[in-house]
C-alpha cells in the first residue's frame, strides 16, 4: 500500500464506514476488508487513530480494525501475516506517547497493546514494560493515567497465559516490578485519602481512578506472579495491608454518603480488595493460612457486629460471606480422619478456625444470619404487593435471584450449620420454641421473624433429622398456621407450605399425605397469588406422590386449580413454572389424567400462539405435550391438528426457533410416534425434516435414529416407499465420518427394517449391504459393530435367502472370488466371531440362519458343518431351559400369543409401539421357531440327503462332547 496516497483513501473509507446509510456503509466495509491483508494498512490505521484532530467515530473504527487485525494477521504463521519490519514499526508507534484524550478510545488502545504483548512480550518487545513504568512515573496526569491503564491491561493479559513457560516468564516479570507496583498503589491510595479528608472531591476522584488501576495490577501480580507467595515478604505485607485499607475505604463510604460522586468508585475499589483476598484464597489456600484469622475477624466484625452498621453495602456483604464460606468448607483446611495422615498446614488451619469459631461466636453468627439476613426486606414486601408474580419467580430461583444477597446468605448458613451443627442446632431449636403458636397478625416484626426461622428449619432439614419430630409439628402447629386466613398471615402460609416441601423427603409419614393433599387443595384456592404459586412449585419439587392411589382422589380438583393458575398468571417465567408442575402431575399419574385434560388441550394452542416471542415458554409447552401424549396414549391422535405443526416447526432447522426447541421437539416427535395407533399422511410428511437433521450430526442423532425406528414399527411399507432412498443416501454419508457407536445406530435401523419387512427392507437398503458383507469377511474389529453386521446378515440369510444369494453373487464378482469360497469365508468368520454377539436373540438368530443352509450337498457348507453345529449348541445353551417337572428342555424365547401385561401402580402402561413390537415378535422366527425343533429337523434332512453312513462321517467332524450335549438337548424328539 502506497503510504503517501493511502492515508486519504483509508480515511475516506473509514468515514464512509461510520455512515448510517447502508448504501454508503457496505461498499466501504468491503473495501476495508480487502485492504486488511495489504502491507502498510495497519501503519495507516495507527496514524489515523493517533491523530486527535480527526472525528472520534473514525478514530474509534480505526482502532477496532487494528485490533481485529492483530487476531488475524499478527502471528508469523498466519495467512497474509504482517512483515516483521512493519510489526517493529507498529510496536514502536503504539508506545510513542500515552496522551489519548478520549476515554473509550484509550481503553481500546490499551487492550490492543495488551493483545500485541500477549504474542510478543518480552522476547520481541522487551522495551514495553520499562517504557510503561517510566510513563507511569511521569508528572503529566493524562499520560500517567493512560500508561497505568495500559500497564493494567498488559499485566492482565500476560497473567492469563497458562503454559508453564509463559507462567515462568510472568513470574520473572512480577518479581522485577512488584516493589514498584506496591509503591505505586500505596502512593495513589495515600493521595486519595488525603484529598478525601480535605474534601477535594475532584482530586480524590482522579486519585481513586489511579488507585483502582494500580490495585488491579497488584491483584494479578499477587495471585499469578509467585509460585510460593508465602515466602515473599512484600506479597504477604501487601495482603496484610489490604485489611487496613479496606477499613479506611469503608470509613470513607460513611463520610462521603450515598450521593457522593466518589461513592460508586469507592464501592468498586472495596469490592476489588475483597476479590484480591478471595482470588488469593482460591489459588493459594496454604499461603492464605496466616491470613485466616484476620479474614474471619474482619468479615465477622462487619457482618455480625455494630461495626458494619452504616458502612456496608450488598455486594460487600456478599463478598465477606463468600470469604467466610470458603474458609469454613475449604478441604485444604480440614484434617484427615486419622490425624497422623494430616498435613501440618491442614492442622494449623483447623486449629485457627477452631479457636475462632467459639460457642459464643457461632451462636451470634447463627442468630444474626436468621434474625437479620433472612428477614424479608421492605423492598421485597413491597414487591410482593405490587408485582406478586415477579416476587414469586425471584424467590423460587429467577435469574436476578441467584446474584442477590439472599441465596448467598442461605448457602453460608448451610455451610456453617453443617460444619458446626452441634453448636447451632440448639440455637435454632430455641428460636423455633420462642415462636410456638400463632403470631399476632398485627405484629409485622414477629411475622417476618417466624418466616425467617421457618426458612432456616427448612434449609437445615437434613441436619435436624434426629432433633425434630416433624410429623407431630405438622399436626400440632403447622396445620394450624395454614388455617389462619388473614391477609397479613400470607407470609406464614407461603413459608409453611415451602417448609413442608423441604421436609417431605426427609421425614414425613406416608399416612399423612392425604391430609397434606387437603392442605394443598386449600392453598391452591388461597386469595394470595404468591401463596398459590409457591404451593404449585412445592407440589412439583417435593410433594408429588410416591403412592399414586393416595393422590388420585384429589387429582381432578388439584389439576383443575393448576389449570386455573396457568390461565391467571401473565408473566412468561410464571407460566413456565406452572406448566412444569402440570407436566410433573401428568407424568406421575400417566393414563389416570385422561378424564381431566380437556381444558388444557383446548388452551395450549392459544398459549403456543401467544408465546411466539418466548422460546423458553414454548420449551415448557413442548415438555407438557410430551407428558400429555404419554398420558393419552392412542387418544393423542385427537391432538394431531395442533401437535403435528408444533413438531414440524420445532424440528425444522431452517426456522430460527429450532435452536431452542429442537431437543424437546424431537422428543415430542418420538413419543407421538410411539403412541400413534396408525400412520397418517401428515405424520408421514413431517419426516421431510429428517434429512437436514441427519446432516447436522449433532448430539440429537440418537433421538433421530429412534424416530426412524418408530416409523418402521408404525408403518414400514409406507415409510420405506416414501423415504428409503433419501434415508439410504443420508446413512451412506454418515458412515463416511462417524464413531463406532454412531455406526451401530445406523446399522440397527437397517436391522429393524429387515425384521419388520425382510423383503422390502433388504431391497430398500441394498446400497448399504455390501459394506456389511465386507465387514464380516474382513473381520470387523469392533465387537458391537461386528455383532450388528451378523444380525443384519442373519436376517437376510434366514428370511430372504434369494436376496442373500444375489448379494453373494454380487460380492463374489466385486472381490474376484468364487461364490463357494466367499460363502466359506463368511461362515468361518461367523463361527469365529460368535462371541462378539452378546444378545441371546441375535445368538439364536445366527444359529437359525446358518442352520437354514442345511440340508446341503455343497462341499463348502459340509466342510463348515462342525462350526454350524458348534454355534447351534452354544445357542441351545443360551435359550433352552429345563422343565423341573418333566425334565425336558424348552425354548424360553418362544411366544405363542399376545397378552396385555398386568401393571402395578408405579408401572407405565405399554405404548402403541410396545404393542406393535410384541405383535411383530409373534411373527419373528426368533420367537416363533423352536431352535430345538429346527436343529432336529435340519439334521434329519441332512441325514436323509446323505444317507446314514455319509451323515455319520459328517458327524464325526464334530467334537464328541458337543455331540453329547446336542443329543441331550434333542432327546425326546
Amino acid at each position: 500500500m502506497d503510504m503517501d496516497g493511502a492515508s486519504s483513501v483509508v480515511l475516506q473509507a473509514l468515514t464512509q464506514a461510520t455512515s448510517q446509510d447502508t448504501a454508503v456503509l457496505k461498499p466501504a466495509e468491503e473495501q476495508l476488508r480487502q485492504w486488511e491483508t495489504q502491507p502498510g494498512f495497519y501503519s495507516v490505521l495507527l496514524n489515523i487513530f493517533n491523530n486527535h484532530m480527526l472525528d472520534v467515530n473514525v478514530r474509534w473504527l480505526a482502532v477496532l480494525y487494528f485490533k481485529n487485525g492483530i487476531d488475524r494477521y499478527w502471528r508469523r504463521v498466519a495467512p497474509h501475516a504482517l512483515s516483521e519490519e512493519e510489526k517493529t514499526s507498529l510496536r514502536a508507534g503504539l508506545i510513542t506517547n500515552f496522551n489519548e484524550p478520549v476515554n473509550q478510545i484509550a481503553t481500546q488502545i490499551a487492550v490492543l497493546i495488551a493483545k500485541v504483548a500477549r504474542l510478543d512480550c518480552p522476547r520481541q518487545w522487551p522495551e514495553l514494560i520499562p517504557i510503561l513504568l517510566e510513563s507511569v512515573k511521569g508528572q503529566d496526569g493524562l499520560q500517567q493515567h493512560r500508561a497505568l491503564l495500559t500497564f493494567y491491561h498488559v499485566t492482565k493479559t500476560l497473567a492469563s497465559k497458562r503454559l508453564a513457560q509463559d507462567r515462568r516468564l510472568f513470574q520473572d516479570l512480577a518479581s522485577g516490578i512488584y516493589s514498584f507496583a506496591c509503591s505505586l498503589w500505596s502512593h495513589h491510595t495515600d493521595c486519595f485519602l488525603q484529598q478525601i479528608y480535605a474534601r477535594d472531591e475532584a482530586g480524590a476522584l482522579s486519585s481513586l481512578e489511579r488507585t483502582l488501576l494500580s490495585l488491579k495490577v497488584l491483584r494479578k501480580l499477587t495471585v499469578f506472579g509467585f509460585q510460593e507467595p508465602q515466602q515473599n515478604m512484600e506479597v504477604m505485607g501487601f495482603l496484610n495491608a489490604v485489611f487496613e485499607r479496606l477499613k479506611q475505604f469503608l470509613e470513607c463510604c460513611r463520610q462521603v454518603g450515598p450521593d457522593s460522586t466518589c461513592r460508586e468508585k469507592l464501592e468498586k475499589i472495596i469490592i476489588l480488595y475483597t476479590k484480591v483476598l478471595l482470588d488469593f484464597l482460591e489459588y493459594h489456600p496454604c499461603a492464605f493460612i496466616p491470613l485466616i484469622q484476620r479474614s474471619l475477624e474482619f468479615a465477622v466484625s462487619y457482618l455480625f457486629t455494630p461495626a458494619g452498621e452504616g458502612v456496608t453495602f450488598e455486594r460487600f456483604i456478599v463478598q465477606c460471606m463468600n470469604l467466610i464460606k470458603i474458609i469454613v468448607k475449604n478441604d485444604a483446611y480440614k484434617p484427615s480422619k486419622n490425624l497422623d495422615d494430616s498435613k501440618p498446614e491442614s492442622l494449623e488451619a483447623h486449629k485457627i478456625k477452631t479457636a475462632f469459631f467459639t460457642h459464643p461466636t457461632l451462636t451470634e453468627i447463627g442468630r444474626r444470619l436468621v434474625s437479620h439476613y433472612f428477614l424479608l426486606t421492605e423492598e421485597e414486601l413491597a414487591m410482593w404487593e405490587e408485582d406478586p408474580e415477579s416476587f414469586a419467580v425471584e424467590e423460587t430461583g429467577g435469574d436476578s435471584w441467584k446474584y442477590s444477597l439472599r441465596p448467598c446468605t442461605e448457602v453460608l448458613f448451610l455451610d456453617i450449620f453443617h460444619n458446626y451443627n452441634q453448636t447451632l442446632i440448639p440455637v435454632l431449636l430455641d428460636m423455633v420454641q420462642n415462636l410456638q403458636g400463632p403470631t399476632n397478625v398485627e405484629d409485622s416484626v414477629q411475622l417476618r421473624m417466624k418466616d425467617a426461622v421457618y426458612n432456616a428449619v427448612g434449609l437445615a432439614a437434613y441436619e435436624l433429622f434426629d432433633n425434630v419430630d416433624f410429623d407431630q409439628w405438622f399436626k400440632n402447629q403447622l396445620l394450624g398456621e395454614l388455617q389462619v386466613g388473614h391477609h397479613r398471615y400470607k407470609l406464614i402460609r407461603r413459608r409453611v407450605i415451602w417448609l413442608i416441601g423441604q421436609w417431605i423427603s426427609v421425614k414425613f409419614k406416608s399416612d399423612l399425605r392425604p391430609l397434606l393433599y387437603e392442605v394443598i387443595l386449600s392453598l391452591m384456592q388461597d386469595p394470595d397469588l404468591v401463596v398459590r404459586i409457591e404451593t404449585a412449585t412445592t407440589l412439583k419439587l417435593n410433594i408429588l406422590p410416591f403412592r399414586t392411589e393416595q393422590f388420585l382422589p384429589y387429582l381432578e380438583s388439584i389439576f383443575g386449580l393448576l389449570f386455573q393458575l396457568l390461565q391467571q398468571v401473565t408473566e412468561c417465567d410464571t407460566k413456565m413454572q406452572v406448566l412444569h408442575v402440570i407436566s410433573c402431575v401428568i407424568e406421575r399419574v400417566n393414563i389416570q389424567i385422561r378424564p381431566y385434560v380437556g381444558c388444557l388441550v383446548q388452551y395450549l394452542p392459544l398459549l403456543w400462539k401467544q408465546s411466539e416471542e418466548h422460546n423458553m415458554l414454548r420449551c415448557a409447552i413442548l415438555t407438557t405435550l410430551i407428558h400429555l401424549v404419554q398420558g393419552l396414549g392412542a387418544e393423542s391422535k385427537n391432538l394431531y391438528p395442533f401437535l403435528l405443526p408444533v413438531i414440524q416447526l420445532s424440528t425444522d432447522v431452517s426456522q430460527p426457533p429450532h435452536v431452542y426447541l429442537l431437543e424437546d421437539g424431537l422428543e415430542l416427535w418420538l413419543v407421538t410416534l410411539e403412541n400413534s395407533p396408525a400412520i397418517t399422511p401428515e405424520l408421514l410428511r413431517i419426516f421431510q425434516n429428517m434429512s437436514a437433521l441427519l446432516e447436522l450430526s449433532s448430539e440429537n442423532l440418537r433421538t433421530c435414529f429412534q424416530i426412524v425406528n418408530a416409523y418402521l414399527y408404525l408403518s414400514a411399507t409406507d415409510f420405506l416407499q416414501n423415504y428409503a432412498d433419501s434415508l439410504c443416501r443420508a446413512f451412506c454419508n454418515l458412515l463416511k465420518d462417524i464413531t463406532n457407536e454412531g455406526q451401530v445406530q445406523v446399522l440397527k435401523v437397517v436391522e429393524i427394517a429387515l425384521k419388520v419387512s425382510p423383503i422390502l427392507g433388504a431391497h430398500m437398503f441394498q446400497p448399504l449391504l455390501p459394506l456389511v458383507f465386507r465387514g464380516i469377511v474382513d473381520g470387523e474389529r469392533y465387537p458391537v459393530v461386528m455383532s450388528t453386521y451378523l444380525g443384519i446378515m442373519g436376517r437376510i440369510l434366514l428370511q430372504n435367502s434369494s436376496f442373500f444369494s444375489s448379494l453373494l453373487t454380487q460380492m463374489a464378482s466385486e472381490c474376484s472370488q468364487k461364490m463357494d469360497q466367499l460363502l466359506g469365508s463368511v461362515i468361518e468368520m461367523w463361527v469365529d466371531r460368535m462371541d462378539n454377539i452378546t444378545q441371546p436373540e441375535r445368538r439364536k438368530l445366527s444359529s437359525l440362519a446358518l442352520l437354514s443352509l442345511l440340508p446341503s450337498d455343497n462341499s463348502v457348507i459340509q466342510d463348515k458343518f462342525c462350526g454350524i453345529i458348534n454355534i447351534s449348541v452354544e445357542a441351545l445353551h443360551d435359550v433352552m431351559t429345563e422343565d423341573s417337572e418333566t425334565g425336558t428342555f424348552k425354548d424360553c424365547m418362544l411366544m405363542s400369543h399376545f397378552e396385555e401385561p398386568k401393571l402395578s401402580d408405579d408401572e407405565e402402561p405399554p405404548t402403541e409401539q410396545d404393542k406393535r413390537k410384541k405383535l411383530l415378535a409373534l411373527e419373528d422366527p426368533v420367537h416363533s421357531v423352536s431352535l430345538q425343533q429346527f436343529v432336529y429337523e435340519k439334521l434329519k434332512a441332512q441325514q436323509a440327503m446323505m444317507g446314514d453312513q455319509g451323515f455319520g462321517v459328517l458327524m464325526e467332524t464334530v467334537d464328541t462332547e458337543l455331540v453329547r450335549q446336542l443329543q441331550e438337548f434333542l432327546q425326546g424328539l
